[in-house]
């Protein structure tokens, strides 16, 4: 098959979205499918209405010679309208990646009934879904009803092909000194480190150790706002942040620690948790979105309400009090892991779905 990939910016970005959208390229690529990735530069969301309205893009994918346009629900401002004049045509099939929608994230309610509107003219716009997960295809079904094919193939959490035996959760939960925890994310406030400092100032301060990985390019602001917050509370030598982290550097982290903590106030999947669990770690997460697909709560991590301090700091409290409680956690973790698909099973997932031409 011919495949386009419609994204922005570039496809080694770090974060869940575009790891989702490079292993399926790299699937694709090893079953002989040819792959182009058409890249939109990243501006703000005006800007990118108004790119419904350049010549230039619409006579770049009108000439696209592929059987099928993959695009990134991301790039939803630049499409809504474009699409009409694609499928008009009928040039080829366009399937939306959708991880998760913009409205569906915590903003003022008259913001995300702004977003909702382009959003559903963007999602009627094309023949089919890739889904990240049953949360997700239940908010896109929401908008626009079900009418149309699609297929929920979830992120594999495999990437860094975690090795750890139950002797070596166990040694390490039962290993005398502070909690070490984890946050894995991009510093934006939807993933609410803010919340988690604000729960660690409520615990002993010699009971915990907490390492944060995630990039600050996103949202210089907010990521600076957590360096002076974590001064002001008087966490600073409880608290590193180190930065992005290479796939080895970021195994021996995960290796090292007790739980992996990311309170999202949303997730449409949240292929962190998965990660971690496969390292034996439970997972404190967020309870809005696809969260609680991953996590059982008491069985394998803690889902905690968005912005609810006091519950996670309860969470948290339990962990630093209870080491079995911790290795119960950890091994139920590191089961839930070992049952779900791998990304090569994901990408068969779709590419099957796109071969059997339903749209």
């Amino acid at each position: 098959m011919r495949i386009g990939l419609l994204i922005y910016g570039s496809l080694e970005t770090l974060s869940g979205g575009y790891l989702f959208d490079r292993k399926l390229v790299e699937h694709l690529r090893r079953q002989g499918d040819q792959v182009e990735v058409i890249a939109l530069p990243w501006r703000n969301y005006l800007r990118h209405l108004g790119d419904n309205f350049s010549p230039g893009l619409a006579d770049q994918l009108k000439a696209l010679r592929v059987d099928i346009l993959l695009q990134d629900e991301l790039n939803h401002p630049s499409l809504f309208r474009l699409n009409q004049a694609l499928r008009s045509r009928r040039l080829y099939p366009l399937v939306s990646i959708v991880h998760h929608l913009r409205c569906s994230e915590a903003r003022p309610a008259w913001q995300n009934w702004i977003y909702a509107r382009i959003e559903r003219r963007y999602l009627e716009s094309v023949d089919g879904f890739i889904f990240n997960s049953q949360t997700t295809r239940r908010s896109v079904e929401g908008l626009v009803g079900g009418s149309r094919p699609g297929v929920v193939a979830y992120p594999g959490g495999d990437r860094l092909a975690p090795e750890i035996t139950d002797e070596q959760i166990a040694a390490r939960a039962r290993q005398p000194g502070p909690l070490r925890l984890l946050f894995l994310g991009n510093l934006i406030p939807r993933k609410g480190l803010h919340t988690l400092l604000e729960a660690l100032a409520r615990l002993p301060p010699d009971s915990w150790l907490l390492e944060v990985i995630g990039g600050s390019h996103f949202d210089p602001g907010y990521a600076r706002d957590m360096q002076r917050r974590a001064d002001h509370v008087g966490l600073a030598s409880r608290v590193r942040f180190l930065g992005t982290q290479l796939d080895e550097a970021l195994s021996r982290l995960m290796r090292a620690s007790h739980a992996l903590v990311v309170p999202s106030s949303y997730e449409g999947y949240g292929i962190a948790y998965l990660e971690g669990m496969g390292f034996g770690l439970p997972a404190i997460a967020g309870a809005a979105g696809a969260a609680g697909e991953i996590v059982t709560p008491g069985q394998d991590g803690f889902l905690v309400e968005p912005g609810d301090v006091d519950e996670l700091a309860g969470c948290l409290r339990r962990l630093v009090e209870d080491r079995e409680l911790l290795l119960a956690l950890g091994l139920g973790a590191r089961r839930r892991y070992l049952r779900h698909p791998t990304w090569e099973e994901s990408g068969a997932m779709i590419r099957t779905f796109l071969v059997s031409g339903k749209m």
